[in-house]
């Protein structure tokens, strides 16, 4: 099922674009990233859950608060907290299509499938942390809904405003993206992105193919995008909010060095 936005908001929304239209012009507006999205487009958003109840609702919130409409598909991998129970007592009012693996496997597993029971024109990763903020979502549609894109990465690393945190972790994504450039061929600046957005047609194509379970999932991504004829793909700026350890982070020093085992695995796809 897909969540429609409230068509008072969207008529708000166009109403207010009419006005800013008509005060800085239509190329000046685009500039700044206002534009038309058509009614009739939607946005699947494949949440994957591991022991988030603190967050995940919230999330969701940030979701519905966007002017557009939206499916959320929301894959559960064996949570150990209390985030399926809330979950299924947050299905109705947020419109979740729920899913759950009975065994934990890993973000990539999640994605998988996520990804293959989206239904929208677009499919966009949305963690369940606070860490990336929805409100970015129509910003890094741009360049798919004006045609001009196949892919979009939002990148944490072009000037958008970010939470100060880990100089090795920042390192160590910089290093592993100019690594999978390296391979690849592309000139991302932030691989690692958790804020990766799709044509539909385009992720349930490599969907199938995609064999890594754990973080291994975004360079696998990115090779496969890559790897596909004709694909465009473009990065834009988004904000970041990072976590602590302490707060709830997951990924480690060892899932470095498996991003390092899936460049090189995956650049021969």
């Amino acid at each position: 099922m897909t969540r429609t936005a409230p068509s008072n908001t969207m008529d708000q929304v166009q109403s207010q674009l009419d006005e800013i239209e008509a005060l800085i012009g239509p190329t000046a507006a685009r500039s700044i990233g206002l534009y038309r999205i058509p009614k009739d487009f939607v946005l699947t958003v494949v949440v994957p859950v591991y022991n988030e109840e603190k967050t995940v609702e919230e999330v969701f919130r940030r979701v519905k608060a966007v002017p557009l409409r939206t499916e959320l598909v929301v894959v559960d991998d064996a949570s150990q907290d209390g985030s399926w129970n809330l979950l299924e007592q947050l299905k109705d009012e947020f419109d979740l299509q729920l899913f759950r693996h009975e065994q934990n496997q890993g973000k990539g597993a999640d994605l998988r499938t996520g990804f293959m029971h989206a239904t929208g024109d677009a499919v966009i990763v949305q963690d369940a942390d606070l860490e990336y903020n929805p409100r970015d979502y129509m910003r890094l549609l741009q360049p798919i809904v004006e045609g001009e894109a196949d892919v979009v990465y939002g990148s944490r690393f072009t000037g958008e405003r970010h939470r100060v945190l880990y100089f090795w972790h920042s390192l160590g994504n910089r290093l592993l993206t100019l690594m999978s450039n390296a391979f690849t061929n592309l000139n991302l600046t932030d691989m690692e992105t958790g804020y990766k957005l799709f044509r539909r047609e385009v992720i349930q194509e490599i969907a199938p193919r995609m064999t890594e379970n754990r973080f291994g999932i975004e360079p696998e991504m990115t090779a496969r995008v890559a790897a596909m004829p004709r694909i465009r793909v473009f990065e834009m700026p988004i904000s970041y909010s990072g976590r602590t350890y302490e707060e709830g982070k997951k990924i480690g020093w060892k899932d470095g060095v498996s991003a390092i085992r899936c460049i090189l695995k995956y650049s021969r796809v």
